[in-house]
């Protein structure tokens, strides 16, 4: 399994311009908001959690190449299958050719705008203290791990401050992997830009990355 996460594109040269959009045009094609929509109902249903769907999008080996609602799509397409809740010839035949395994729980239409407002709030109460305070020079972790990672690769191995501290929450790259959400707490570290992008980076520029303790070590 690949846990390259190919959305990781901060500082990189050569993906061509940057076109910008009309404000408020968010979808291009009618099926964009079916795959939108079917995402988030599945996601409500229990079958994973929200850094499993993240991480299915964004280790898709095809990820460039596709357009944003085809990420969703594809992303759901490999979840579902990998959980025996849709074959190859289901996909093929664009509809069910037999009975799907049960789901932990089904999401009503009555339900959906509530679920919705509430969010899935990530904060969690915790008895452990701080490792590191407002203004402790920090490290981050200077290598990928085997695994998918919040992390941005043009932050690692880099010397920041920590500017805040936000308490416990969950933590993504363990959640992404099934294992629990083994919360800790989750701190925003500075980086100057020089640090981060060399010589050439612009004048007084600050980079601000939200960064998990396991990431990080005293510099």
């Amino acid at each position: 399994m690949s846990y390259q996460t190919h959305a990781d594109l901060g500082g990189q040269l050569g993906h061509g311009a940057v076109t910008p959009e009309a404000e408020g045009e968010l979808f291009h094609a009618p099926w964009e908001p079916q795959a939108l929509a079917l995402t988030v109902l599945m996601g409500g249903t229990g079958a994973w959690n929200i850094d499993i769907s993240r991480a299915a999008r964004e280790t898709l080996p095809d990820y460039a190449q596709r357009s944003y609602y085809s990420i969703w799509f594809a992303g759901l397409e490999k979840l579902l299958a990998e959980r025996g809740l849709v074959s190859a010839a289901e996909i093929a035949a664009g509809h069910a050719l037999q009975a799907s395994p049960p789901l932990p729980r089904v999401v009503k239409a009555a339900d959906l705008a509530g679920a919705l407002s509430r969010g899935s709030p990530t904060a969690r109460p915790t008895t452990l203290a701080a490792r590191f305070n407002v203004g402790d020079a920090v490290r981050t972790m200077s290598s990928r791990p085997p695994h998918h990672t919040r992390l941005p690769a043009y932050a690692m191995g880099k010397l920041g401050a920590v500017e805040r501290a936000h308490g416990a929450h969950v933590f993504a790259d363990r959640h992404a992997q099934g294992l629990g959400e083994g919360a800790q707490w989750l701190y925003t570290v500075a980086f100057d830009g020089v640090e981060l992008w060399g010589p050439n980076a612009a004048p007084g520029l600050r980079v601000s990355v939200d960064a998990w303790d396991a990431y990080l070590e005293p510099a």
